[in-house]
């Protein structure tokens, strides 16, 4: 009997000091709010593998973001140009608010970026990668702890990079997507893990002249050509029909490698208005950024499209090598990574390759968002989000204000399957360049149905088609009678939009032309 009373007592003396243990051990401090922000150059929206647009096309780490996290589908830049859209995206703000309109703007005074906001609030912040905004050449900006970047487009294997300020060659044929991710990762692993930190991975990939890894060379050299069905819609400005045959366009050594086009199965016939197709757009065919003379002739339709594809698979590596540190080192809970490109990319429609111009491939771009303790997986954005976006997003994250001079708004609450109100269209904007005249100023609006496009200073026909009906924007509304309402309206919106925002007087620099040695310098 006394041992069984000794017994309870000893239990019960065990369960007071657990409780009392309990009771004065400190809870856990939460996890830091991690942010990872992976931009990767000219990456088109629909050519990932989960989408199914290119057959054969395998990105199984960007196809784990979408499955495990938020696919973003309807994800559009203000401008389709490098800098501009790098600017939004660091500035949270319109190309005529921040004012690098185009790829040699310099970079204004008092610019704020939002690592800076980060950094402030005790977040360890790095850049890595391709910078490219005005003048900045390849100097450490303000924002960061940690700096690596190279000076203007880079290049593909053996770059120089400059480390916080210190210039350092790299050799024996090394890849600038595997360092770059490279060092990343070293950088990670520095980290105090107690700490929240910032990781801004800016790939050079996938920007012409594409150069993919070796590992990764001629893997698609059978991939089937997709063709688009407006390929063929300018090699013939008298064509009705489309389905033009080649012989009726002029070609060139960099001309395509004779695809058989695609065709209604019903008529054989595209609904379309070349009349009202604009002159530039015609022109472009047969130019450096057309199908018929693209580059200037360096390279066909079909190596162009398989090189971009192969080229496209380092950048899913470094995707891959990032999920598996935050896994590896118990942070993929907690930490945000968000995959974007900085503009679409043409293949091919309208006679066209590269960005820069209003239509969907060009304004389109991929944004994919992972956060377990936020997304719930499988998660599909209908919502339109355009790269302004971007920075108010992450401050939100880290829990920080919207800095007022921020012209986006935090998506968060979408992402998190909140129903909050939302905006239904997107305004975008490009800048006249000297470097590639062919192409005009244009302001316009994107709504879920109809898109306005305003092609500013030039004697030409402006835009508007109608997506639900005309998705491959080839049938030129804008003088269709029963249209004419929804087109002064749209053009109202587009200049109410810029008035309230400052963008009603276009902002300009000197004109500058490349030297021999591919600098700048001004021209008068």
């Amino acid at each position: 009997m006394k041992n069984l009373i000794f017994s309870l007592i000893g239990l019960l003396s065990i369960t007071v000091l657990l409780v009392a243990f309990r009771l004065h051990t400190p809870p856990k401090a939460p996890k830091p709010k991690n942010i990872i922000y992976i931009l990767a150059d000219d990456h088109r929206y629909d050519f990932m593998g989960f989408t199914g647009k290119v057959a054969g096309l395998k990105t199984p780490n960007l196809d784990r973001l979408a499955r495990d996290g938020a696919h973003v589908k309807n994800a559009f830049v203000c401008t389709a140009l490098c800098s501009p859209s790098r600017a939004s995206i660091l500035t949270g703000q319109f190309p005529h608010k921040h004012t690098v309109v185009d790829n040699f703007a310099d970079l204004p005074k008092g610019l704020k970026f939002f690592p800076k906001y980060l950094q402030q609030a005790g977040y360890k912040t790095a850049f890595l990668g391709k910078w490219h905004m005005g003048n900045a050449g390849d100097g450490p900006q303000p924002g960061f702890d940690y700096w690596l970047s190279f000076k203007g487009q880079g290049v593909y294997y053996n770059p120089t990079f400059n480390i916080n300020g210190k210039q350092v060659t790299h050799g024996d044929s090394s890849n600038t997507t595997d360092l770059l991710t490279d060092y990343a990762v070293k950088w990670l692993d520095e980290q105090d893990k107690a700490r929240p930190f910032c990781l801004y991975l800016s790939h050079k990939a996938v920007h012409a002249d594409f150069q993919p890894a070796k590992r990764h060379r001629d893997m698609y050299r059978d991939m089937p050509i997709n063709y688009p069905r407006s390929m063929y819609l300018t090699a013939s400005d008298s064509s009705k029909v489309f389905g033009a045959s080649r012989s009726e366009s002029r070609t060139s050594p960099g001309a395509v490698d004779s695809p058989k086009p695609s065709v209604d199965p019903e008529s054989g016939k595209l609904k379309t208005n070349l009349a009202d197709m604009p002159v530039w757009v015609k022109n472009q065919r047969y130019s450096w950024h057309g199908v018929d003379y693209m580059y200037h002739g360096k390279i066909g339709f079909n190596d162009f499209y398989r090189q971009y594809c192969e080229t496209l698979m380092g950048v899913d590596d470094s995707v891959g090598r990032v999920l598996k540190w935050l896994e590896d080192n118990g942070q993929l809970e907690n930490t945000i990574v968000v995959y974007m490109g900085d503009n679409g990319f043409s293949f091919g429609e309208h006679g066209l390759i590269d960005k820069r111009h209003m239509y969907e491939e060009s304004m389109r771009v991929p944004l994919l968002v992972h956060c377990p303790s936020v997304i719930k997986p499988g998660s599909k954005l209908e919502q339109v989000i355009q790269n302004v976006d971007i920075a108010p997003t992450l401050l939100a994250y880290a829990g920080l204000p919207k800095p007022a001079q921020m012209q986006g708004t935090s998506f968060l609450p979408l992402l998190r399957g909140e129903s909050v109100p939302w905006r239904d269209r997107a305004f975008y904007e490009y800048y006249w360049e000297a470097d590639f005249p062919q192409t005009p100023t244009m302001f316009g609006l994107r709504t879920d149905r109809y898109k306005y496009i305003f092609n500013h200073g030039v004697w030409d026909a402006n835009e508007l088609y109608d997506l639900k009906a005309d998705p491959l924007e080839v049938n030129n509304l804008i003088r269709s009678p029963e249209h004419q309402a929804i087109a002064k309206d749209m053009k109202s919106q587009v200049f109410t939009w810029l008035e309230e925002t400052g963008g009603l007087q276009i902002p300009l620099h000197p004109i500058r032309q490349k030297r021999a040695d591919h600098r700048y310098k001004d021209t008068y």
